[in-house]
């Protein structure tokens, strides 16, 4: 599912389980990547959301995000930070349960 600066907030705060935040950018390739590898991988999440950097820099700005892809973990409405791993399958899983193992804190 697609968010943007008008939907990402209500849209995480009312998401039940684990959410995968994914920033991206049609003009970045290892986020061309990241849409091919991540929808068919076996993450330890329930639903992926996916965000244009390029149309949302509001999100952008209140996420701190810097480089392309970006990936946050949220929980029932609450920020776990960022996960940060190379985008295969074995790498992604660890960092999200490790993500998942934060104290959570308000949406940016």
């Amino acid at each position: 599912m697609e968010l943007d600066d008008g939907t990402a907030d209500a849209v995480l705060l009312a998401a039940s389980g684990r959410s995968l935040l994914i920033f991206t950018s049609a003009g970045c390739a290892t986020c061309r990547l990241a849409r091919q590898v991540l929808p068919v991988a076996t993450l330890p999440v329930e639903r992926l959301y996916w965000v244009d950097a390029e149309r949302s820099g509001g999100l952008v700005q209140r996420y701190g995000v810097f480089h392309l892809p970006a990936l946050f973990l949220v929980r029932d409405g609450d920020f776990l930070g960022p996960v940060q791993a190379p985008l295969r399958e074995p790498a992604l899983v660890a960092a999200i349960l490790t993500a998942a193992e934060r104290e959570p804190e308000e949406l940016p």
